[in-house]
């Protein structure tokens, strides 16, 4: 089955990350960069290392999924400290955000050799995707990942807040309308992502509990090309599923995302710490996986 739905959980949230593996997701992306307190970020690395660790082998009768771990960027100072947690738990492959360029993943990519010599981890087996297009320099090379594909690359994806943020503008998150320059840097971070046979995943919708704003992201995502699609709250994986599960021409109607929380033991709309309200607005990447390996087994 292609891995469809990536579910963004806390690393510092002992309860979500515990709720992580019931939420039906085929990844689950351990953060440690936007949704954890600068004050709880050693605390966060060894609890998502004890998880990772943890949840390497799928749970007696559930369904294999993969771990990732999103790092704070390079210009953090903690990256480092956070690859080093995400190596200890052997993850299937690290989020670069804030990512520069290709030179960017072959840094990241002399450092992960390193670490897995260290740790004992099969070399070259942690995958990179970074986070393309967040100013208005790396929008413009996007399609520089295409000239040399780095054997880790697997695959790119895009955040619309971070061009925001670099542009001083503000977007429509209500309709989920995007203005052209992030227009532009999704159409790019796609097409370039499948010139190369790469994977590619669109950035989350911000919203679980309006369903036709969340059904018409889904189904754009679907029907752009995009092999899969974020989650920032468990209530959008069932949906996301049913899109990439679908011909998305053909598929029915999305059910409403909040009638599938009350199925997800321990999860509800009303006892779930939403990740969306933990994080600074907008701050979710994507991630994405190298086409041929996006196969649960």
């Amino acid at each position: 089955m292609t891995l469809r739905s990536w579910l963004i959980v806390p690393g510092h949230s002992e309860k979500q990350l515990a709720q992580a593996p019931r939420a039906g997701a085929d990844v689950v992306v351990v953060d440690l960069c936007a949704t954890v307190p600068a004050a709880e970020k050693a605390a966060a690395r060894a609890l998502s290392a004890e998880w990772l660790r943890a949840f390497r082998e799928p749970v007696s009768g559930g369904q294999g999924m993969a771990r990732w771990v999103r790092i704070s960027p390079f210009d953090s100072g903690m990256w480092r400290e956070d690859l080093l947690a995400a190596l200890a738990g052997a993850a299937d492959g690290v989020i670069l955000p804030h990512a520069a360029g290709p030179e960017a993943v072959r840094q990241l990519g002399i450092e992960l050799y390193e670490f897995e010599q260290k740790l004992g981890v099969p070399a070259n087996s942690t995958l990179i995707v970074p986070v393309v297009g967040e100013t208005p320099r790396t929008a413009l090379g996007i399609a520089d990942y295409a000239e040399a594909v780095h054997p880790r690359l697997a695959g790119l994806t895009w955040r619309p807040d971070g061009l925001a943020d670099a542009l001083g503008i503000g977007r429509d998150t209500g309709s989920g309308a995007l203005g052209d320059p992030f227009a532009y840097v999704r159409a790019t971070c796609l097409l370039t992502a499948r010139a190369t046979d790469l994977a590619a995943l669109d950035a989350p919708c911000e919203t679980w509990e309006d369903e036709a704003v969340l059904r018409g992201a889904i189904m754009s995502a679907r029907r752009d090309g995009f092999t899969g699609m974020f989650a920032i709250h468990p209530a959008q994986v069932p949906a996301i599923n049913a899109a990439f599960s679908n011909d998305p021409f053909t598929m029915p109607v999305v059910t409403a995302a909040a009638d599938h929380v009350a199925a997800i033991p321990q999860v509800s709309a009303a006892t779930a710490p939403s990740i969306a309200a933990q994080a600074q607005p907008g701050l979710m990447p994507g991630l994405i996986r190298r086409a041929p390996i996006l196969r649960s087994t």
